[in-house]
């Protein structure tokens, strides 16, 4: 039966996508093409008849945000984005896909790529940003209105980042919100890697996500009025939506449909001819007919008309300033003053305090200052200080406009929708964990930084101090470990004031995130003056020698009063040593050596102290500097006792001092 005009509009459109995916994965010679070809005929559907976007503007606001989950597949998106006339995504790009300059790489990279909304590729993140995504959606409508926020967060998922554990996380969280304007399609292609999924799982998926909440809709992936019906009965759905779309992964393909061959590697010269000729595609590498662009252009002048619109809405709108100003990343005015003022009454009156207490201080004035910042803790507020004043009401399904989140049990969950939150933009996600479930986060961490985001970890907690839970709930690596990771900022501040410090430089940092690594103990003060903001450069001589000094002490945290008391203690032998507080070593090695060297010196010797590993320090100390902290894991017992089991106090300080200074 010949095809109607529209169905055979459909099927060069989306066999448009299957030609390109083919030929640059095969002019790589690496890549995947087998997911792009079976999605090919859902994503065209989505894209023509239900994607809110203007090409020619990426970044307006309220376009619908499409998420490619299985980011092993995209060519998908860079095959959507150059048909529907993103200019940065030219064919040259598509023919250099997986090389090096081009921005078409291996998996999609936000930031490089106008259109692509998050770096995919680590399964079941993208999935997990959605939520975020869709969160920040409710927040924003809530607070702007329909006539400004109101659009959709679409994903492309895959067997893969539904296997993968994060995802249960994120669509138990989506449920439990409603976020019913979160639609994700499902390649359920039953292949992966390996084989066939029922070599390795049996979940019915469909019943997961009805169990969290989900509408969940069967229908045939390459059918496209069925896969149009879907996403028109999810439009409408008051739930989040799971549409399982029932693929051929490498659909066409005569010999490696359906198989796992098709799945992450070119399919060869004859395997794409051979498909080309079954698809009806007389065209050769890299060759789009000048009709299958026009096709490809029409959504695109669809979203300009309706983003003109928008235009016109936000303009007459008494909130546009607000809003623009929120979209931007700009902070409020004032809230630096508010700020100071705080800190000043802190100099008068120096407080004894754990750095948690002291963080949640500093945040009762920063979040009333600054109404974009939105708090949460995964179960842990009571311990995480996290929730304010003025971030006390609660996002739940139905109020969006609240300014808290309980992110339950979730930390991986929870990391990955603050990604999301972000990259939505309007709003600063920050929220808190223990220092030591930082491992269940670490992959969204990695990406926050990867993504250059401005998302702040609150992590309490920090050392053995946290004491009786013993060394499961002691972090011992996890400072060093949270270093490690390029583009990271870790506080770990030494009293109140520092902590008020650190919190002014986190939410500043737009371009990386934060982590807060707060104490559970309480710290006596370190300094009594704040006229300056003395953590801008990540670390300070904070005592002086008494002459010419003999030695130094850097040290962090809740040890930076340890190092005081042991150099007021070798004043007293005519030992001079200087005190160097180092609330950020990551900022501190950003600075230039000149700064550097006029705060640790050059050739005295040095002793670092910080409760925990040693890896990281001696850049700075030298292999032969003195360290002490930990090498191995805790114990459970009272956190005072536990400090000086493991010799970490002004007395082992003192010794050690002495013993390099012979």
């Amino acid at each position: 039966m010949a095809l109607s005009k529209s169905e055979q509009d459909h099927q060069d459109m989306r066999n448009a996508i299957a030609a390109l995916s083919m030929d640059a994965v095969q002019a790589a010679n690496s890549g995947h093409p087998g997911m792009p070809m079976g999605m090919a005929d859902a994503a065209t559907v989505l894209f023509t008849k239900f994607m809110k976007f203007d090409p020619s503007d990426p970044n307006w606001a309220d376009r619908d945000r499409f998420i490619l989950s299985a980011g092993h597949g995209s060519m998908l998106i860079y095959s959507l984005l150059h048909l529907t006339g993103y200019k940065a995504m030219t064919m040259d790009q598509i023919k250099n896909f997986r090389q090096l300059g081009s921005i078409t790489a291996g998996h999609p990279e936000y930031g490089h790529v106008p259109g692509v909304e998050t770096t995919t590729g680590p399964l079941g993140q993208g999935i997990a940003n959605a939520v975020g995504f869709a969160l920040a959606e409710r927040h924003m409508n809530a607070r702007y209105g329909d006539d400004i926020v109101d659009h959709y967060t679409y994903v492309i998922a895959g067997d893969g980042c539904l296997m993968e554990g994060i995802s249960q996380e994120a669509i138990s969280l989506a449920g439990h919100l409603k976020l019913n304007k979160m639609i994700v399609l499902w390649d359920d292609n039953s292949i992966t890697i390996d084989g066939a999924v029922d070599i390795s799982d049996s979940t019915n998926q469909k019943k997961r996500f009805e169990a969290c909440g989900w509408k969940v809709i069967e229908t045939d992936g390459h059918d496209a009025r069925k896969v149009a019906n879907a996403l028109r009965r999810a439009q409408k759905s008051d739930v989040p939506t799971l549409i399982a779309c029932k693929t051929v992964i490498g659909k066409g393909a005569p010999n490696k449909a359906g198989t796992s061959s098709a799945h992450g590697s070119p399919l060869g010269d004859d395997e794409i001819s051979a498909t080309k000729k079954a698809l009806g595609w007389d065209h050769g590498p890299f060759e789009i007919p000048d009709h299958v662009y026009k096709l490809w252009k029409r959504p695109g002048r669809k979203g300009r008309k309706a983003h003109k619109e928008w235009k016109a809405r936000l303009k007459d709108s008494s909130q546009a300033d607000d809003f623009t100003r929120a979209m931007n990343g700009k902070l409020e005015d004032g809230w630096l003053d508010a700020l100071q003022v705080y800190k000043d009454s802190l100099a008068q009156d120096p407080p004894k305090l754990a750095t948690r207490a002291a963080s949640g201080n500093a945040l009762k004035i920063i979040t009333n200052s600054l109404t974009d910042m939105i708090s949460g803790s995964a179960d842990l507020e009571g311990s995480n200080k996290t929730k304010t004043p003025a971030t006390s009401n609660e996002i739940q399904a139905g109020n969006y406009g609240g300014r808290y989140v309980n992110y339950g049990i979730r930390e991986h969950g929870m990391a990955a929708a603050m990604n999301g939150m972000a990259l939505h933009g309007g709003v600063i996600p920050y929220a808190g964990t223990f220092l030591v479930f930082a491992d269940y986060a670490r992959p969204s961490i990695r990406l926050s930084a990867l993504m250059e985001q401005r998302v702040i970890y609150v992590m309490t907690h920090d050392s053995i101090g946290v004491g009786e839970d013993g060394p499961t709930h002691q972090p011992v690596e996890h400072v060093a470990s949270l270093r490690a990771i390029p583009n990271v900022h870790v506080y770990r501040p030494a009293d109140a004031i520092e902590t008020a410090e650190c919190w002014e430089l986190a939410v500043q940092r737009d371009n990386g995130p934060s982590v807060m690594a707060l104490t559970r103990q309480g710290v006596p003060p370190v300094r009594d003056d704040a006229a300056k903001n003395w953590c801008e450069r990540g670390g300070y001589v904070l005592k002086p020698g008494t002459g010419a000094d003999d030695i130094v002490f850097i040290a962090s945290g809740s040890e930076v009063h340890l190092a005081v008391e042991a150099a007021e203690a070798l004043a007293k032998d005519m030992i001079s040593a200087r005190v160097v507080s180092m609330p950020c070593l990551d900022l501190f090695l950003e600075q230039d050596e000149k700064y550097i060297r006029s705060v640790i010196g050059k050739d005295l010797p040095k002793i670092a102290i910080e409760a925990g590993i040693r890896q990281g320090w001696d850049g700075l100390i030298g292999r032969n500097g003195g360290f002490i902290g930990m090498n191995s894991f805790g114990a459970s017992a009272p956190g005072a006792d536990l400090f000086k089991h493991f010799g970490i106090t002004s007395e082992t300080v003192i010794a050690k001092a002495k013993e390099m200074i012979g």
